[in-house]
């Protein structure tokens, strides 16, 4: 069963940053300069999180996932955008 994540980083270094955002990549789609919106399935979850774990400095760095529950449609509406749009969802399967 897939769940929606929201993925918020605040990385002090401007290396490892670029390194989390490559990582995040690969499990979600980029919606903010470190905000991205994920749909992942409970072992890719664990995975991403242990991806982070490993490219951050735990006492320097910072990263929030925010469970927005199994309904993606749902997930997506209770957002509010002001300003510029969401980037258009991508749709099909994504293999990582």
């Amino acid at each position: 069963m897939r769940r929606c994540y929201l993925v918020c980083y605040d990385i002090a270094d401007p290396k490892r940053w670029r390194k989390i955002f490559r990582c995040m990549k690969g499990f979600g789609e980029h919606w903010q300069y470190s905000v991205f919106f994920c749909v992942l399935r409970d072992i890719d979850r664990v995975r991403m999180e242990s991806e982070l774990e490993d490219e951050m400095n735990l006492k320097a760095d910072q990263c929030i996932i925010i469970d927005l529950g199994g309904d993606e449609e749902s997930a997506r509406q209770a957002v509010v955008v002001l300003g510029e749009s969401l980037p258009k969802a991508r749709t099909g399967v994504v293999v990582v």
